[in-house]
């Protein structure tokens, strides 16, 4: 089988450089889009003047919540451990009822109070400073490890064209930067119409023409359960034992995927209510493609491929069994998968910064034209963090920090959904509720060796369970102990 570092494949990265040429130009185009009034204000430069509809929000949110690292990270998951991987399938089918039946109330309330972040929403809620910092400050961190492993599957793909060095991925970020400042969340959203449609036929193909040259899907799965014997670790279906801390994980990484900046920025972005719950009935389709995709990396194991990063599964996979040309669409689909993320990924931190820091602290009576130029200022520094994550840290570092930045985001829950329904709890209850899942998760995550997973021990019996939803369990504890010894005493402030 060809190797990663195999010389340059001039076919296919002729069609790699054609279609990143496409979107380079759409990126640009996207600024005279549906006419904005004007970009010079964050609602039209970073929610794209709240105007998607229908295909356009399925497009974006599909864009912004599969990503190219999705591509990446979850054949690679299958291919090492089996049928633990397919954790991200259930997950993705959870959120949606739960985006159905919350998302629209949050998105009126942000639409009639003019609310462009998760923390302003908070904020208004509670009148409560450090509770809004306390949530921007976790989105922000939680997001830049995302932006970072964007970069780290463009890169991947990079690689496998034969490219070696940085420069090719640091002129792919630059694209990213320029037209993320020119046209703000226009872009990703025009441009991941380009993306998905891509995704969809290299998915396709590789579900269809695979099995065909390896011995169809029984051979798959019989090759992939020799691989897992062979090894003494992984298989194609869980064990009892596992159920468990299977279901937790799928759970609680579908009560965190909304509470990310990206996925409520493009909630945010919506032009109804009825869209978003539109959007909550036509957005499983994408967890078909994520089941196909996850299918990959028993592929690897069929297609005989030995691979010491098992990151590399998808792409290696691509160009053993398929043209140069076509493995060059598959790289370019890939890549632009990791485009469209990153840039609602920046432009979500950005909002935060701008709208629950510099407005808050540093300039409370900044104009729309100002917020505008230190959100795009803010997008473009946030990607040259997560450059520099890529270029001068360990890629596990940057995992490690993403699989944090997961429990993290599942902190900000309490604060941001249950004021959408009661005014019982307090501000400082959630505050310390935050405080106490988000220092206990972290401290779990650290001595479980960043692993997702927490053995809880009573007596004989031991619980395996993901860290996140114990942290939240301890959050919600802590926020509603406080709320009620609180309870007694006036409010400072009335709930709204």
């Amino acid at each position: 089988m060809p190797a990663m570092t195999a010389e340059l494949d001039y076919a296919a990265l002729a069609v790699f450089v054609f279609f990143f040429a496409l979107i380079a130009v759409m990126g640009f185009v996207a600024a005279h889009w549906r006419r904005p009034k004007s970009l010079a204000q964050i609602d039209e430069w970073g929610l794209g003047g709240r105007q998607f509809g229908t295909w356009v929000t399925w497009f974006l949110i599909g864009g912004d919540v599969y990503t190219a690292y999705t591509m990446i990270a979850i054949p690679a998951v299958v291919y090492a451990t089996g049928a633990y991987g397919f954790f991200a399938l259930p997950y993705a089918i959870i959120v949606y009822p739960l985006v159905f039946a919350v998302m629209p109330r949050l998105w009126k309330t942000a639409k009639q109070h003019h609310h462009v972040t998760a923390a302003d929403v908070v904020h208004w809620r509670y009148k409560s400073r450090p509770l809004e910092l306390a949530v921007a400050v976790t989105g922000v961190l939680a997001t830049m490890p995302y932006v970072a492993l964007q970069l780290t599957g463009l890169e991947t793909v990079i690689h496998a064209l034969g490219l070696k060095g940085q420069m090719p991925l640091f002129a792919a970020f630059l694209i990213l930067a320029v037209y993320d400042y020119a046209s703000g969340l226009r872009a990703p959203a025009l441009i991941a119409f380009v993306k998905d449609t891509m995704i969809y036929i290299v998915v396709l193909a590789a579900v269809v023409l695979i099995p065909l040259r390896i011995g169809g899907y029984g051979g798959v799965f019989q090759a992939a359960g020799a691989a897992f014997a062979a090894k003494g670790a992984g298989s194609i279906l869980l064990s009892p034992d596992q159920y468990l801390p299977y279901a937790s994980l799928a759970f609680g990484s579908a009560l965190a995927l909304f509470m990310y900046p990206h996925a409520l920025t493009g909630v945010f972005a919506s032009a109804s209510a009825d869209t978003i719950r539109k959007n909550a009935i036509l957005l499983p389709a994408y967890s078909l493609l994520l089941g196909l995709v996850a299918l990959l990396g028993y592929m690897g194991h069929a297609a005989g491929l030995r691979l010491s990063n098992s990151n590399d599964v998808v792409p290696l996979l691509f160009k053993a069994l398929f043209p140069g040309w076509f493995a060059g669409f598959a790289f370019a689909a890939i890549g632009i998968g990791a485009l469209v993320p990153a840039a609602v990924m920046s432009i979500g931190a950005a909002n935060l910064f701008t709208r629950n820091f510099w407005k808050a602290y540093v300039d409370p009576l900044v104009s729309p034209a100002g917020e505008a130029r230190v959100a795009k200022m803010t997008s473009l520094h946030i990607k040259i963090g997560a450059l520099a994550v890529i270029f001068f840290l360990p890629i596990q570092f940057a995992l490690d920090l993403q699989l944090l930045g997961g429990l993290w985001i599942l902190q900000i829950l309490p604060a941001l959904i249950f004021g959408l329904y009661t005014g019982w709890f307090r501000a400082e209850g959630l505050l310390a509720g935050w405080a106490a899942g988000f220092l206990s998760g972290t401290w779990l995550a650290v001595i479980d060796g960043f692993k997702p997973l927490h053995m809880l021990h009573a007596g004989p019996a031991a619980l395996t369970l993901y860290s996140g939803l114990l942290a939240l369990g301890a959050n919600i504890a802590v926020a509603v102990i406080v709320t009620f010894a609180l309870s007694r005493f006036p409010r400072v402030l009335p709930f709204r």
